[in-house]
């Protein structure tokens, strides 16, 4: 199966921690939607979101993997489908080729456009960005979004070993 990420499951690092199987096709764009950080986490903080909107010019970013269809509950259970996110089949391109493509969006009682995301998770967004090699623009954008420091030093941690494991190969492979 397809899957649209554009979060923090871009870090394939990351998403195979959560699907083995996946796959990375290559960079994909959602068209008519914008990337936003309202979806309400477990842990209270703001996460990833693609928001439909009317705008001709909007489009999120982000990577195109092959899962195998076995593992989608692993991941399913990792979002938090039907308590955070739904899935919906959506319309990218990637390499050319208009796809379907499975994606998480957020349910709208979990929106909260008042929260921020931890720091750590912007980081894991920005570093599955910079290692798919998305627009410099829109890199820029990840960079810019207020971040909170996570009051939890273990989940801190965890999540900083996960960044810097996937940093070597990042900074040896940026520009």
């Amino acid at each position: 199966m397809l899957n649209f990420a554009y979060g923090s499951n871009m870090l394939v690092r990351r998403l195979r921690e959560r699907v083995p199987s996946a796959m990375p096709l290559g960079r994909a764009v959602l068209r008519g939607y914008e990337l936003r950080w309202h979806k309400r986490g477990k842990d209270g903080s703001g996460k990833c979101d693609v928001w439909a909107t009317d705008r001709a010019e909007a489009q999120v970013h982000g990577v195109l993997f092959e899962l195998a269809a076995t593992e989608k509950p692993r991941l399913d259970h990792a979002e938090g489908l039907g308590v955070g996110y739904d899935d919906q089949v959506i319309e990218v391109t990637c390499n050319g080729h208009i796809l379907q493509a499975q994606v998480y969006v957020a349910t709208p009682t979990h929106i909260d456009p008042s929260i921020q995301p931890f720091s750590w998770y912007r980081a894991l967004v920005l570093a599955g960005a910079r290692e798919h090699r998305l627009p410099p623009a829109y890199i820029q954008g990840i960079e810019a979004v207020a971040a909170i420091h996570d009051p939890d030093p273990e989940r801190q941690a965890i999540h900083d070993a996960l960044i810097r494991a996937a940093q070597p190969w990042l900074e040896a492979d940026l520009p």
